[in-house]
């Protein structure tokens, strides 16, 4: 079976339960405010051409969309693209809804965004290069965090926060797991540093990147956290811009 179809396969099955784990779709008003500060400032003033890539249940497409952009959301997966429908016709918002793949953006576009979506892409380079050329002129946004197998700190703060929702009983985030032979084709399968992803952009053809670390986001989703989670705190968060 081809990549592709593998990786749609896996984000059908896990529409149904996506938005139940609050790192996809946070409940908190401190958190949630956080994260549209975020999005605020690293997008160009409102109205703009929003192109959200991998936009799944729309975490990015409703901040942007009620922030005031033209959004148009683009995800491989047309169960995770009817939950964005659901929530944004409840909110009275407007998104347009595209199924397709991330290299393929349908128009032109005065910016690009992406969450957490580069690591499940076959070829990441391809996508940015797409990206850069639908978005002349434009700018892209990398919404990202530190993760899997990529810095050995996190990798230790991951595991903490492993066994203590173990002890808890909490559901997992996903679904399933990717299968290890599918994460083992993919560039990004194993983390996400953001040196990688800078020089990444750079090497697309995107000026001048610039990295910022979200300590807001950070901070607000710590408070949110139990005892002892808290303690251990969150993974890194942090976006990419480039011109």
């Amino acid at each position: 079976m081809p990549t592709i179809d593998e990786i749609r396969e896996y984000w059908d099955v896990d529409a149904a339960t996506y938005d139940d784990s609050r790192q996809h779709r946070p409940t908190e008003p401190a958190v949630r405010a956080a994260w549209t500060a975020a999005l605020e400032a690293a997008l160009p003033p409102a109205p703009a051409r929003v192109l959200d890539c991998g936009a799944g249940t729309g975490f990015l497409s409703l901040i942007a969309a009620r922030l005031g952009h033209r959004v148009t959301a683009l995800d491989l997966s047309s169960g995770m693209l009817e939950r964005l429908r659901t929530r944004a016709h409840a909110e009275g918002l407007d998104v347009e809804t595209v199924v397709g793949p991330a290299t393929a953006p349908p128009g032109d576009f005065e910016a690009i965004v992406e969450r957490h979506l580069l690591w499940t892409l076959p070829d990441p380079s391809s996508a940015l290069i797409a990206w850069r050329s639908a978005s002349p002129g434009g700018r892209l946004v990398l919404v990202e965090s530190l993760w899997g197998g990529v810095d050995p700190v996190e990798k230790l703060r991951a595991a903490g926060n492993h066994l203590m929702r173990r002890v808890r009983r909490t559901p997992p985030d996903h679904h399933a797991e990717y299968a290890p032979e599918l994460r083992r084709t993919l560039p990004l399968g194993s983390g996400t540093h953001p040196g990688k992803l800078v020089t990444m952009v750079a090497d697309a053809g995107w000026r001048t990147p610039r990295l910022h670390r979200l300590r807001d986001v950070e901070w607000a989703e710590r408070l949110a956290l139990p005892f002892p989670e808290r303690l251990i705190g969150v993974i890194p968060r942090f976006t990419v811009v480039a011109s």
